[in-house]
């Protein structure tokens, strides 16, 4: 027959009808996916109208990411069923893609954020601030602690806790009041991740909800000392007292090149001396 369903179309018109490339018409021959309805002497492919349900069905598929050899093996044995089931995975995978992007989303909003926060930052600010409880992942340090151990111990809390990438957290290090007060200033007592929604909160550490002195250091750590010397002397003179844990976070290690515009964000608990 030369009309209707039958009616022999060429590789260039039957890509047309499906608006694709002919080379994918080609490709689906040579991997056995889907062949032509007639091939020439010359070599000239053609193919019906009758045959476009079934490509429609292996686009359909390809761009839900399913594989040719899937599609293979499906088109080998057509029916409902396994065409139901085959939705039903891809529908189960695009789920968790789309979960996956939110989760990527609410990394991008953080970071767009804490970038536009960072831009407007007064470095040379000393204020009082009222935060919320934080749940904590803590790694035990000291001074003498080799950096590959530090390394090692982050990447088993990392694993521990599901992070896929340490974009997923704020991290930073904590150094006790005492040690501040003693002049101790490179006695780190633990490295921290911050765990936004924690399921599980035995055996973290929890960075109290309450008021914080929060300041900056701009440059690499051996600036630190001194900040925390003024810092010292403002909690004097302004009656307050500190407590607990000094967190040190870095607020912007992905936009520099060097040290010396490193960023540290220092936040240290605090009650007034004033009754």
């Amino acid at each position: 027959m030369e009309n209707g369903k039958y009616k022999l179309l060429t590789i260039g018109q039957f890509a047309a009808l499906h608006e694709i490339n002919k080379k994918t018409l080609m490709w689906y021959d040579e991997t056995g996916l889907f062949r032509p309805a007639v091939v020439k002497e010359n070599g000239y492919r053609y193919y019906t109208y009758y045959q476009s349900s079934t490509l429609e069905t292996i686009l359909m598929l390809r761009e839900l990411g399913v594989s040719v050899s899937e599609i293979k093996e499906f088109m080998e044995k057509r029916s409902a069923e396994k065409l139901e089931n085959l939705l039903g995975e891809k529908m189960a995978e695009l789920d968790r893609n789309i979960l996956h992007l939110k989760e990527i989303r609410k990394v991008l909003v953080r970071q767009r954020k804490d970038l536009t926060d960072l831009i407007n930052i007064d470095l040379s600010e000393i204020k009082i601030i009222n935060k919320e409880e934080q749940y904590l992942a803590i790694v035990d340090t000291t001074k003498d602690m080799p950096i590959e151990e530090e390394i090692e111990l982050q990447i088993a809390e990392i694993k521990k806790y599901r992070l896929r990438r340490m974009y997923d957290t704020s991290y930073g290090s904590m150094i006790s009041v005492e040690s501040l007060a003693r002049g101790e200033f490179d006695n780190y007592s633990a490295l921290f991740m911050k765990l936004a929604d924690p399921s599980k909160k035995k055996g973290l550490h929890i960075q109290p909800q309450g008021s914080y002195m929060r300041a900056y250091c701009r440059g690499s750590w051996d600036r630190l000392p001194a900040r925390y010397k003024e810092l010292l002397e403002y909690a004097r003179e302004q009656g307050l007292e500190l407590h607990g844990y000094s967190y040190e976070t870095g607020i912007n290690e992905t936009v520099i090149d060097s040290m010396d515009d490193y960023i540290t964000q220092i936040e240290i608990p605090v009650a007034s001396l004033m009754r």
